[in-house]
């Protein structure tokens, strides 16, 4: 029987074949790492036995959504809400019918915006799930795309606009399709931005970061830092909800000006 495999070290979805993959591509690479104990599987039916998934307000109409046991790199995702149809911002591997009539709840959703291959997922399952609702994906990150299927819609230029003023804004850095997801209705009206860890709120809340990886400690060279500076340039925004447990609840857009210029003055 075929089986979308999914990785456990990263939780990206397999294409369905009748043998386990041999290898993950996106933990090979030098974002990523390769489990300790060697490439390990799974499958949507096994998760659904050893997890749940938890919700949990941000805001008003933006709800986000994590496994739990911590399944992958621990991600998360949002349904953000507006009269005009929800978006899911990023994915996550489980999707179970516990979390699918919560978020039918909410009214459904319209589409799936992905910030960067890390938060692939199981994002095609979710898509079939609520009725093949289409996936937007950078052009630039197609090859890290392990389940083709025709609802990925792959977007090209500097920006995608949705709808209600929602709007998909390409930065770059930590890959070079890295997106954010502008929110002007999010802080009662001031704007938010959701970033996955395009921008990474640090500890302090007050600061954020730019990185090649994370986990392998490899910073962003000054020009893609400038990019991202300049990708964001004159866009008013109150708030920023990153990837993980950090956000920055007010002030976001002076923190993020702070944050470059400290950048660029290490750079020299």
């Amino acid at each position: 029987m075929q089986q979308h495999a999914i990785c456990v070290t990263c939780g990206a979805q397999f294409a369905a074949t009748g043998a386990t993959p041999g290898h993950c591509p996106v933990c090979e690479d030098e974002r990523q790492y390769v489990n300790w104990d060697g490439q390990a599987w799974t499958t949507s039916e096994s998760l659904k036995k050893e997890h749940h998934n938890t919700f949990q307000e941000a805001e008003p109409h933006l709800t986000s959504i994590r496994t739990e046991p911590r399944f992958g790199i621990g991600q998360k995702c949002f349904v953000l809400q507006t009269s005009s149809g929800n978006v899911l911002w990023d994915c996550i591997s489980l999707l179970d019918e516990a979390t699918a009539d919560r978020i039918q709840q909410f009214g459904g959703l319209r589409a799936i915006v992905i910030s960067h291959p890390h938060f692939y997922a199981s994002m095609v399952e979710w898509s079939h799930a609520f009725g093949d609702i289409p996936v937007y994906i950078h052009a630039q990150d197609r090859q890290w795309v392990m389940r083709p299927d025709a609802v990925i819609s792959f977007w090209e230029g500097e920006t995608l606009t949705l709808w209600d003023g929602l709007e998909v804004i390409k930065t770059g850095g930590h890959f070079p399709g890295s997106c954010v997801l502008y929110w002007p209705e999010g802080a009662n009206g001031k704007g938010a931005l959701l970033t996955g860890d395009t921008i990474h709120v640090n500890m302090d809340r007050r600061s954020v970061s730019f990185m090649h990886s994370f986990p392998n400690l490899i910073p962003l060279r000054k020009p893609q830092v400038e990019g991202i500076r300049d990708a964001l340039a004159g866009l008013a925004f109150e708030r920023i909800y990153a990837a993980f447990d950090t956000h920055i609840a007010s002030g976001a857009r002076t923190a993020f000006d702070k944050s470059v210029k400290r950048y660029l003055r290490i750079y020299g």
